[in-house]
């Protein structure tokens, strides 16, 4: 007798899932009054309007918000290496204005244009040195000094404050025609007022007749 041998049946292979992609969520945009009371938001809009020569549109708002908040969180921190370097090549983009224009300066003829290509390589000169002593003194500040204030005298010292209860902001000089002096007195300081030195004297006739003195 034959025997068959039976052979299991094979299980259909499971059909892997699809990756499914997260969908980031959409940003939340800011209300007006949101928009005009943020720093971050307002000077991301200038560095747009200025950078248009880099590509950034309306469209590129929001990521350079997200990166100015990135960079300002860095330098409240204490990370002013950023800082460092961006003064460092603005001076060198000054040093290069002054140069261009020197040069230009140098090559005109007329007196009037020469002046103002000169002028302005000096004012681009005075900025780079400003701008590398900011720099300088982030790099090294200066140590702050707390000089307590000494009055020193060689003599009597009399000061003169004025009545108690006068205000210092008032249009009285302070220990100045506050005290009536008494030399003011005894001139009489009173417009259309004489001293008495006695009784008045009664009036006599005219050429009286002497009498003999006994």
């Amino acid at each position: 007798m034959v025997t068959r041998k039976s052979t299991p049946k094979k299980t259909p292979a499971a059909t892997p899932a699809k990756a499914v992609t997260p969908v980031a969520p959409k940003p939340k945009l800011m209300e007006p009054h949101q928009v005009v009371l943020s720093s971050n938001t307002l000077n991301a809009a200038g560095i747009m309007s200025w950078g248009k020569f880099a590509g950034a549109t309306e469209d590129s708002l929001q990521g350079i918000a997200d990166s100015l908040g990135e960079q300002t969180v860095k330098i409240q921190d204490g990370d002013m290496r950023p800082v460092e370097g961006m003064l460092y090549r603005q001076a060198k983009t000054l040093e290069t204005m002054f140069t261009s224009l020197a040069r230009r300066a140098s090559g005109n003829d007329g007196l009037k244009q020469f002046q103002v290509n000169l002028t302005l390589a000096l004012k681009a000169q005075a900025q780079c040195r400003a701008t590398l002593e900011a720099l300088a003194e982030i790099k090294n500040p200066r140590p702050v000094q707390f000089v307590k204030q000494a009055n020193m005298t060689t003599g009597p010292q009399q000061v003169n404050n004025g009545y108690a209860g006068t205000s210092s902001h008032s249009g009285i000089q302070s220990g100045a025609g506050n005290i009536q002096s008494e030399q003011n007195k005894l001139l009489e300081q009173d417009h259309g007022q004489r001293m008495d030195f006695g009784a008045q004297a009664t009036a006599g006739r005219v050429n009286q007749t002497v009498e003999a003195v006994g």
